[in-house]
C-alpha cells in the first residue's frame, strides 16, 4: 500500500479560516467534505513550529543511561520524567534544537544528534510535528534551567520501562521517545535489536 494513499477515503478541503492566532498556535476551521458526505466544518489546531526532543545517553553502548527532567505540566496539573525538547526555531533542524534545548534544559551538552523517528500527535485534529532525536552527553556546560527542571537525573533502560509502566512519563513526546528507545528504534539500522 503506499504511503500516499488511493483516494477513495481522502476527504476534500475547500477553504480555510483562523478563529484564533497567537505566535504558538492557530485554531482554524476547515470546510471539509468526506468521501460521499456533507460539506462542513472541522476544527484544526496548526502549530506554528515543530518540537524536537532528545534521548540523551550517558554513552555510545545500547545499555546507556538516559537522562531526563522532573518537570510539571500545568495544563495537567501533573509532574513527570521527560525528555529533554522545545520549539524548533526559524532556521534550526530538529537535531540542532534537540541540542539547545537539551543544553537549556538540563546544563548537558550533546554529541551526534541524530534523528530517530518524526510522527503527529494528534494528526485527526491537528498538525503539530514532533521529533525525536537521540545524542551521547559531552559534559555539563551549564546550570539546568529552574523554570523547566526542577531535577534533572540518569536512568538506567531497566528503571525507563518502570517509569513508562507507573505512568511517570506520561508526557506524549517523551513517552513515544521512551517507548522507541524500550523497543530498540533508537539504535544505529545496523545495531537495533533483531536487525
Amino acid at each position: 500500500m503506499s504511503a500516499s494513499g488511493g483516494g477513495s477515503t481522502r476527504w476534500r478541503v475547500h477553504g480555510e479560516r483562523a478563529a484564533y492566532e497567537s505566535p504558538w498556535v492557530r485554531v482554524s476551521l476547515v470546510e471539509v467534505e468526506p468521501p460521499g458526505g456533507d460539506r462542513y466544518e472541522h476544527h484544526v489546531v496548526r502549530a506554528t513550529a515543530a518540537a524536537s526532543g532528545c534521548l540523551v545517553r550517558s554513552g555510545d553502548e545500547p545499555g546507556a543511561d538516559v537522562l531526563l527532567l522532573w518537570r510539571h505540566r500545568f495544563i495537567t496539573d501533573r509532574w513527570g520524567w521527560e525528555v529533554p525538547a522545545g520549539r524548533v526555531e526559524p532556521g534550526e533542524t530538529p537535531a540542532e534544537a534537540a541540542a539547545r534545548e537539551t543544553l537549556e534544559e538540563t546544563g548537558w551538552r550533546v554529541r551526534d544528534v541524530r534523528p530517530v523517528l518524526t510522527y503527529h500527535p494528534i494528526g485527526g485534529s491537528g498538525d503539530h510535528t514532533f521529533h525525536v532525536t537521540t545524542g551521547v552527553a559531552t559534559g555539563q556546560g551549564g546550570d539546568p534551567d529552574p523554570h523547566e527542571a526542577e531535577r534533572v537525573a540518569w536512568f538506567g533502560v531497566d528503571e525507563v520501562a518502570g517509569l513508562v509502566r507507573r505512568g511517570e512519563s506520561g508526557e506524549g513526546l517523551t513517552l513515544v521517545a521512551l517507548l522507541a528507545l524500550l523497543s530498540g528504534l533508537d539504535a544505529p539500522a545496523a545495531g537495533r535489536r533483531g536487525s
